[in-house]
């Protein structure tokens, strides 16, 4: 027997999970009072009012306040990122060229990770990983479940763009010390990927030989992948708005702190955007200070798509808690109903994976957190989570 039928035996011989709350929010159908959930080989088997899902013997129960699925931070550096701070521990970035679409974030993450698991804690089931903000093209990201575990969702899920202020004098002579380079930069390379794409094409001695940089912002131009552009001001909004309809390429806004100056153009575009990280301190003379705690109201009241991303700090522990961050939002006008699905099924619909997560629905992952309370309420506690059906974690955090 191999090792791998021998662990899909234990997986499927694993117990099933009886969820049982005083509330359930599915995302998807609304809230089920005194509802339960039943899980069985890593799915959701059954959902509904707790007189009406019947399990079968030898399940384990759990009867916590409150019912909702796995939290999903839809931009970290979490398992690129450590909690050390020491070189040893940082993959999130690297340095030696402003232009790398060839870097994966595969290569580097870290699944047993402690930030991993610390996020984790707290509810977040499902990450979007890779390189930090910072050069104008920066590789592509990583869609997984933070189950160590885990076969990724997608392994090349976005590629990294940043436009603003990170890039400028970055990258020395080989870089940009303006926007206009650093725009002028991405552009380059989309132009330069769209003569590779033709010449690809041709036949012997003529055909370009492989360049895999090229080859990831040629699946870019091709509808293959998407953009993840990093920018905060509106005016660098803007400039991703324009290179983004000259090159015919599909982007996510990531950052947006002046987003709330630019619903109705970005509602026009149907871009998304990933808001955060909504407590960034906002210093006098950086990109953010225009930073608004209604933005993601704003945004979504104007039509505009957003989640939210807990983002890349250069100081410890580098990534932020997502959950906590979006519950500011929720009080400064976007709401429970509306927060709680920008961090479930809005985001899992952004990122391209309702099908799998995000709400609790038959037949999907079961990627499940169960708190003492209200889950935006600072004084409640994660104390189950499941990620794909397995428990992560029983301490109430």
């Amino acid at each position: 027997m191999s090792v791998l039928t021998l662990l899909t035996g234990l997986a499927m011989a694993a117990p099933p999970l009886l969820l049982k709350a005083d509330t359930v929010y599915t995302v998807s159908g609304g809230i089920i009072q005194d509802g339960a959930v039943l899980v069985m080989d890593g799915r959701i088997e059954s959902v509904g009012p707790a007189t009406e899902v019947v399990a079968p013997a030898g399940t384990r129960v759990f009867e916590p306040a409150v019912r909702m699925p796995g939290v999903i931070d839809t931009w970290t550096t979490a398992g690129l990122t450590g909690p050390m701070n020491h070189a040893e521990d940082q993959d999130h970035a690297e340095s030696r060229s402003p232009v790398q679409p060839e870097l994966r974030a595969l290569d580097a993450y870290h699944p047993h990770d402690a930030l991993v698991a610390w996020i984790r804690g707290f509810g977040v089931t499902t990450i979007n990983t890779g390189p930090s903000p910072g050069q104008p093209v920066s590789g592509r990201t990583l869609l997984r479940s933070t189950a160590p575990d885990a076969v990724p969702l997608v392994e090349d899920a976005f590629v990294v763009f940043t436009l603003g202020e990170r890039p400028k004098g970055r990258f020395g002579g080989d870089g940009a010390s303006s926007r206009m380079g650093s725009a002028a930069l991405v552009r380059q390379a989309l132009a330069d990927a769209r003569d590779y794409q033709e010449r690809r094409r041709l036949r012997g001695a003529d055909r370009a030989p492989q360049d895999l940089g090229m080859d990831a912002l040629v699946e870019l131009l091709e509808g293959e992948r998407r953009a993840l552009v990093h920018a905060h001001r509106a005016h660098d909004i803007r400039t991703a708005l324009r290179i983004a309809n000259e090159f015919g390429i599909d982007i996510v806004i990531a950052g947006a702190a002046e987003g709330w100056l630019m619903t109705d153009e970005l509602a026009a575009a149907d871009v998304p955007v990933l808001v955060g990280p909504v407590m960034a301190r906002s210093w006098r003379a950086g990109e953010q200070r225009n930073s608004n705690f209604e933005n993601a109201a704003r945004l979504a009241d104007s039509g505009v798509s957003i989640a939210f991303m807990g983002g890349y700090e250069g100081y410890v522990p580098k990534v932020r808690v997502v959950l906590w961050e979006a519950a500011i939002a929720g009080a400064n006008g976007l709401g429970p109903e509306r927060t709680l699905r920008a961090l479930t099924l809005g985001a899992a619909e952004i990122m391209g994976v309702a099908d799998r997560t995000g709400s609790i629905d038959i037949g999907k992952d079961a990627d499940l957190v169960l708190y003492d309370g209200d889950p935006l309420e600072y004084a409640s506690h994660a104390c189950l989570v499941l990620a794909r059906g397995a428990i992560m974690s029983q301490t109430c955090r």
